[in-house]
């Protein structure tokens, strides 16, 4: 038996949540270290006009594991059902208190969902209009990583454009060279 042969062995006995997520701890980390850096004092800041303001797209990349949470916790999110929106995180505390308890909720919730609960079928809609449908493990690992590591990119971004330090995320910045 090859080392091939021996981890395709090793990938067929895992569960869907391990298989799906091995980079989380990774990818929550350095959005963490992207949080750290917020300016928040600058939080009215937008490169453009048709940009989020800082204070939103930081409150933006750290509500998705809050978001990841509700993926596993409800077949339907509804918009047209959604109550209040939460107030918005003003301090650099705020946005780390928030992002470090909804991302260790989130993987402890991730860790118990079973493989069948992962293939279910989630949808994202308002009302009767649908803006996203597909199986739960999908939506957690496009939906939500991916969605995550694209706003972050963007707070990078912002981060340079107000001069302050990017940290590094899949290898070293010019700050960190």
């Amino acid at each position: 038996m090859t080392i091939a042969t021996n981890k395709a062995a090793d990938l067929r006995n895992k569960p869907l949540n391990q298989l799906l997520f091995p980079d989380l701890d990774q990818e929550f980390a350095v959005t963490r270290k992207l949080l750290e850096r917020v300016p928040m004092e600058q939080a009215d800041f937008k490169p453009h006009p048709k940009s989020f303001t800082l204070q939103a797209l930081a409150n933006h990349v750290a509500g998705f594991p809050d978001w990841g949470l509700q993926t596993i916790q409800q077949d339907v999110l509804d918009f047209a059902e959604e109550g209040e929106p939460s107030k918005p995180l003003t301090t650099r505390e705020a946005l780390l208190e928030h992002f470090d308890r909804k991302a260790q909720e989130f993987k402890a919730a991730l860790s118990q969902l079973s493989d069948e609960a992962l293939q279910t079928i989630w949808t994202m809609k308002s009302g009767d209009q649908i803006y996203v449908q597909g199986p739960r493990g999908e939506i957690l690992r496009n939906g939500i990583l991916s969605h995550l590591v694209h706003h972050r990119a963007q707070l990078g971004v912002y981060l340079r454009l107000l001069d302050v330090p990017v940290p590094s995320s899949y290898g070293p910045t010019a700050d960190e060279f």
